[in-house]
């Protein structure tokens, strides 16, 4: 199946860098399922506030959760969602060239405070199933005053905003590349480590397989 692109408007619109930009609702999902941690930009009491926060999300909309009493999440207002990922440093002959190699994706629209309770809950899944996988399963699920502590916000992924910046240098047919100097990239990847069992636990309990088995990959 073929998705539509991605929408450009006043919001959207790439003005610098064109060419890093991307339409392709392929580039947005990948950027989405690579991280689990975005950070919300909302305005509260006139000022700006940016809080990360984890997230999940379905074809159409991100999930965002956090506490009842937290400002940031009150709904029904304009937001800014942010995701991130560093690949690398992008090191030139001159400090001008200089760059990093990078996905980002932007996410504008007003945010929806769920009520649903049916929907409330499975938003909440897809939030804990996107950070962690197997462990909605596994786990207690949220009793009904844990859901009532609990704020979910929904928010379309209809006005997204992509970015992509990858490869060398750009000065390696410019006058600095008669200085001599090295220049390249400097890629930077992680990876999940070793579980590490709570201490209070009984001895002997093992470390659940969806859990071990993401010891030396990488979320996504």
């Amino acid at each position: 199946m073929t998705l539509e692109p991605l929408p450009e408007n006043d919001l959207t619109r790439h003005r610098r860098l064109r060419e890093q930009g991307s339409l392709d609702r392929a580039d947005l999902d990948a950027i989405l399922d690579a991280g689990f941690v975005c950070h919300l930009g909302v305005v509260v009491d006139g000022r700006p506030l940016v809080v990360p926060t984890v997230y999940g999300r379905d074809e159409r909309q991100l999930y965002l959760h956090g506490s009842v009493a937290s400002r940031s999440l009150a709904g029904s207002t304009p937001v800014c969602v942010t995701v991130t990922h560093v690949d690398g440093l992008v090191l030139a002959r001159s400090v001008f060239e200089h760059g990093v190699n990078y996905r980002s994706a932007m996410i504008h629209g007003e945010a929806r405070k769920v009520t649903d309770p049916e929907e409330k809950l499975a938003g909440l899944r897809l939030l804990t199933e996107h950070a962690a996988p197997g462990q909605w399963s596994y786990a207690r699920g949220p009793n009904r005053r844990e859901l009532a502590a609990t704020t979910l916000l929904a928010l379309s992924l209809e006005q997204a905003s992509v970015k992509i910046r990858t490869g060398a240098p750009d000065d390696g047919d410019g006058p600095d590349a008669e200085l001599g100097l090295w220049a390249g990239t400097l890629p930077l990847t992680w990876s999940w480590g070793t579980p590490e069992p709570d201490p209070l636990l009984p001895p002997g309990l093992p470390i659940p397989g969806h859990i071990a088995r993401r010891e030396g990959t990488r979320h996504g």
